[in-house]
């Protein structure tokens, strides 16, 4: 896998195929900063983000504006299963990566190019973030409160359930279908589709007829006792005790058992009196208190963790999710690990992230690229210097 994304969606998605075997060979332009590299924090190498996102990937330094790095960037697409792009559209045809010449070297490649609004449609060359494409797909227009408006979310859903996660689905379905057909495909994926299909049952009920989703009207945005609970010590509990047995169990273990009935009600009057009855239970006790009353509780109940607290969980240390990944030179790298569970395959890392253009020398030589060019490809002279510019 050639991979020539940056920032988030797309290394997240190659990420997670190198997590499951792909080899990906990653083109990084030799001049133009990485901001991923220095995000914080980082130390005199890289950024801790960087490491992770790009582990067991390789890394070659290419200047695709070059006549000489476009071509070599054609040639290493001459055996690769799968290019991953996320430019805007029609980068990559300016820079002579397009998909239909990419194919015309090799037909049996995946094209898969990641973008805010897809290769097609009147917003194909609108700029954007997470929170506009999640503002487009009308997610936020149904999510946080009445008087506050839409809240801003701590994780990219957009970028990464969005653009990274579909992008792998269809790169995976893509080399199914080649197998059948032997022949390559595009595979375009807009973030903001791919948001706007994470709506499954309010969109479903909406062009079925419903009225439309507003934000604290419907089970799961606030319009129930389906929420978070303040301890009395500033703390929070989840619950999500939608079942009558889980409910009948929470009611029973904050003192109101007979407040169960109420749970299925559609009455606002009484979802507002189990929300209030709930808010002053918990915020009669302290965190630790509830999280004990709860452990060995199946009601559907669970404390709100900080990201510390989650990283030292029982649960997600017993599944795999902190992995050690090899730094050379270094101890390993404590990471989040791949949530990707397959019989018979144990996702390791190789190594974490790779400083810029390590591996330019071992991918040429696959290649066929020896002696004196290797070299002086190698050393930069011609790929490399972004003075040999033909744009």
């Amino acid at each position: 896998m050639v991979d020539f994304s940056g920032l988030l969606p797309g290394p997240y998605a190659s990420m997670m195929l190198a997590d499951l075997g792909a080899d990906v060979i990653r083109v990084e332009s030799p001049d133009r900063v990485d901001l991923v590299r220095v995000l914080e924090p980082t130390d005199e190498e890289s950024s801790a983000a960087h490491r992770h996102l790009h582990r067991s990937k390789r890394s070659i330094a290419i200047n695709l504006k070059a006549d000489a790095g476009r071509e070599l960037a054609l040639r290493l697409l001459e055996t690769a299963d799968v290019l991953l792009e996320q430019f805007r559209p029609g980068v990559m045809e300016r820079l002579g990566l397009g998909a239909e010449v990419c194919r015309g070297r090799n037909p049996r490649l995946i094209y898969c190019s990641i973008s805010g609004y897809g290769q097609t449609g009147p917003f194909r060359d609108r700029a954007g973030h997470d929170n506009n494409y999640l503002s487009v797909a009308g997610i936020n227009g149904h999510t946080g409160e009445l008087e506050r408006g839409p809240l801003p979310h701590a994780v990219q859903i957009a970028d990464v359930a969005g653009g990274s996660l579909h992008a792998v689905i269809g790169i995976l379905a893509a080399l199914r279908r080649r197998d059948r057909f032997s022949e390559g495909a595009t595979v375009d994926i807009s973030m903001t589709d791919a948001a706007f299909a994470l709506q499954p049952f309010s969109a479903a009920g909406w062009l079925g007829g419903a009225a439309a989703p507003r934000p604290e009207a419907e089970m799961l945005n606030g319009g129930t006792y389906y929420g978070y609970y303040r301890t009395s010590d500033g703390r929070w509990f989840s619950v999500g005790s939608i079942e009558p047995h889980f409910m009948a169990r929470l009611c029973a273990a904050v003192g109101c058992p007979e407040l169960a009935i109420l749970g299925p009600s559609s009455d606002p009057e009484d979802q507002a009196r189990l929300r209030s009855a709930l808010t002053e239970a918990f915020a009669a006790r302290p965190f630790a208190e509830w999280r004990e009353v709860f452990a060995q509780m199946d009601a559907c109940v669970e404390p709100v963790l900080t990201l510390e607290e989650a990283c030292e969980h029982p649960h997600l240390r017993a599944r795999g999710m902190i992995m050690k990944v090899p730094r050379p030179g270094r101890e390993p790298e404590l990471q989040v690990g791949s949530p990707v569970r397959i019989s018979g395959h144990v996702p390791e890392s190789s190594h974490v992230g790779p400083p810029k253009g390590q591996h330019t020398r071992a991918v040429l030589s696959e290649l066929g690229v020896e002696g004196e060019e290797l070299d002086r490809l190698a050393e930069g002279r011609v790929i490399l210097d972004s003075r040999d510019d033909s744009s």
